[in-house]
């Protein structure tokens, strides 16, 4: 077996897997003002972007030849609201930093998360009454949201909030509005885990988050679920699935991957980011080859793309290489 591991040429001509710049989604967080760059402290090297700096940025992304950015935004505290309104505002801050993105690169992917946690002051994905998430009342206004996201220029809705129903709902609104050639990539298996804490400062709905999202995202226990979860929404539209976290779930992946063949994609929380981030700063690992192998890490398992916070320092490192 050793011998096709002796040269690096040789190792290269029997890799079974590659990663490259073509497998990245971004995610990218913005804020109101002017000339804004708010590192987000958890998340070391991540900022939050003023629409202003935003273009540049992705700019520099889509040099580096990554295909597609998520955009995120940091909402004001003033904004945010129990009926979420500003989630369907057509000038909400999403919706102002898709068309100012796509008016600098109209080559570049954008997706758009469809879910209500940054505008809602229950910090939660969807409309609390008495105390609960409700299901049909949110997907009602997911709707609404996709619609303004969809007008604004985005071309991959992503719905992450779990409601039941809401791919079927949101496929149905976009294509009778006419936005047929918005794809919808579902966060299909979305588990309720504790890697997602750094996001939520980033995104400012940690300190409004009543209570957990236990009622509506998965059990981290659960496999077979994320299957069926999985198949309900390729039923109901999605163009490509999504598993979240990512390397708590690469078994997901994989069975994912197999048992469907659609286009799979893994997202690379911020937990996950920013564990690799703190221990190299210990000096206890090499940043950028644990990093490199944890994105490699998905390929293995099936997916075809990673939504990564390390998405431009790997797509420089494979430039290099």
């Amino acid at each position: 077996m050793r011998r096709n591991r002796r040269d690096a040429w040789n190792r290269r001509l029997v890799a079974e897997n590659r990663l490259s710049a073509d497998d990245l989604i971004w995610p990218v967080f913005v804020v109101e003002g002017q000339n804004q760059r708010q590192p987000v402290p958890s998340m070391p090297d991540v900022e939050r972007l003023s629409i202003d700096r935003l273009g540049d940025a992705v700019g520099e992304a889509k040099d580096l030849g990554i295909p597609a950015v998520a955009v995120f935004p940091y909402v004001d505290a003033a904004l945010k609201s129990s009926d979420c309104l500003e989630a369907v505002n057509p000038e909400n801050l999403v919706c102002r930093a898709v068309r100012a993105v796509k008016a600098a690169h109209p080559d570049i992917g954008i997706l758009c998360d469809v879910a209500l946690d940054p505008f809602n002051s229950d910090g939660h994905d969807g409309l609390v009454r008495d105390g609960l998430v409700v299901n049909d009342e949110t997907v009602e206004v997911l709707c609404r949201q996709a619609l303004v996201q969809a007008e604004a220029g985005c071309d991959v809705a992503a719905p992450s909030d779990m409601m039941d129903g809401r791919v079927g709902a949101i496929r149905s609104a976009l294509d009778d509005a006419g936005h047929q050639h918005v794809r919808i990539m579902s966060y299909a298996a979305k588990y309720a885990t504790a890697f997602y804490g750094p996001f939520r400062e980033a995104v400012g709905s940690a300190g409004a988050l009543k209570g957990d999202k236990k009622t509506y995202q998965m059990d981290t226990a659960n496999s077979d679920e994320a299957l069926r979860e999985v198949a309900l929404d390729i039923d109901e539209g999605a163009d490509m699935v999504m598993v979240k976290p990512g390397l708590p779930c690469l078994d997901i992946v994989r069975r994912v991957k197999d048992t469907f063949g659609v286009p799979t994609f893994a997202y690379n929380v911020s937990g996950e980011y920013a564990m690799l981030k703190a221990a190299s700063a210990q000096g206890w690992l090499e940043y950028d080859k644990v990093m490199m192998e944890a994105l490699l890490a998905f390929k293995r398992a099936g997916a075809d793309g990673v939504l990564t916070y390390a998405a431009v320092e790997a797509a420089r490192l494979l430039k290099e290489t």
